[in-house]
């Protein structure tokens, strides 16, 4: 059902999710890009992301907040969310660091499977035992074929070598992760969230944990083309940082944890097909067969989630909830 704060429709919820997701996975082309035309590392990379991420959503924020009224601009202090924000954002900086040791010490493929493989299952298993939430068998058969897809999708190829540090750091950025979106969800459902001040500040938090990991991998990168630099950076902190996390935290708030798992993996599925189709590389049998597991996946949990929430409206005799 709709969020009694946020007014969010657990069909718009499903919506912001699967364009979250979408984003995501046009980040790693613009890395790349970044990589290509400057010596910028990665944790100096997603340092720079936060930083920016951070200053376009506090922007916007000023920009909302002077178009309303005094009245209706109430909403949790911010001393009294400083919790939330603090535990969003060490679990979000844990999140992204993790992942990039994990695909340092075993490689992107490993990394990948491993950190995203395992959240959905982590985020399943917490659900059940935290919320209370239930897949159902419809859902485990979705959530099993995501995984499959998943790892299709990026073994497919072949060539993978598994190293055991990776394995662990990428076990570690699942569980960021999956703490990150049990706690929304838990947040969201206790009423008074403001996802959209949490998503501001946590970013604060993320900057702040990364700048000495940054710093000593360097801050100021070199590189001949700095307008270039600038445009790829600008667009890495605005799309796949600024508005895809904001909507991703709006709609894990709304959305069953379990289904936030699986639609999310949407993101290495865009990468993918970004890679086929901009970066010129080879169509194979795995992306299409890994393509579809993974798009079958995400349908059929989203039409659970809307099914069952106009189900539960019914039972209540509530109209449908509007999407």
């Amino acid at each position: 059902m709709s969020n009694a704060v946020s007014g969010l429709s657990v069909g718009r919820g499903l919506f912001y999710l699967i364009v979250a997701g979408t984003a995501w996975g046009t980040a790693g082309a613009a890395a790349a890009l970044v990589f290509d035309a400057s010596d910028m590392g990665p944790v100096s990379l997603s340092f720079w992301r936060c930083v920016g991420g951070f200053a376009l959503m506090f922007a916007a924020r000023l920009v909302r907040s002077r178009r309303r009224s005094a009245s209706a601009s109430g909403g949790v202090p911010l001393r009294r969310r400083a919790p939330r924000i603090v535990v969003t954002g060490v679990a979000l900086a844990v999140f992204q660091t993790a992942y990039f040791a994990s695909v340092e010490s075993t490689g992107l493929a490993v990394g990948t499977v491993v950190a995203m493989g395992s959240g959905p299952v982590l985020i399943a298993l917490g659900a059940r035992v935290t919320l209370g939430e239930r897949l159902g068998s419809g859902g485990v058969v979705a959530v099993a074929g995501a995984l499959i897809g998943l790892l299709v999708l990026v073994l497919g190829g072949g060539g993978a070598s598994v190293r055991m540090p990776g394995v662990l750091w990428g076990l570690a950025s699942a569980a960021a992760y999956a703490a990150m979106t049990l706690l929304t969800r838990w947040w969201g459902r206790g009423g008074g969230a403001d996802s959209s001040g949490t998503t501001v500040w946590s970013f604060a938090v993320v900057a702040v944990c990364l700048l000495p990991l940054a710093a000593v991998e360097g801050l100021v990168p070199h590189t001949a083309e700095p307008a270039r630099m600038g445009l790829y950076l600008m667009y890495i902190a605005a799309i796949p940082t600024a508005v895809a996390y904001a909507l991703y935290f709006a709609g894990a708030a709304v959305v069953r944890s379990a289904t936030v798992s699986v639609i999310t993996l949407l993101e290495p599925l865009s990468a993918a097909v970004i890679a086929v189709v901009l970066l010129g590389e080879e169509l194979t049998v795995s992306t299409v067969v890994g393509t579809l597991l993974m798009l079958g996946a995400v349908t059929g949990l989203a039409v659970a989630e809307t099914r069952g929430v106009v189900a539960a409206r019914r039972e209540t005799g509530l109209a449908p909830d509007p999407v």
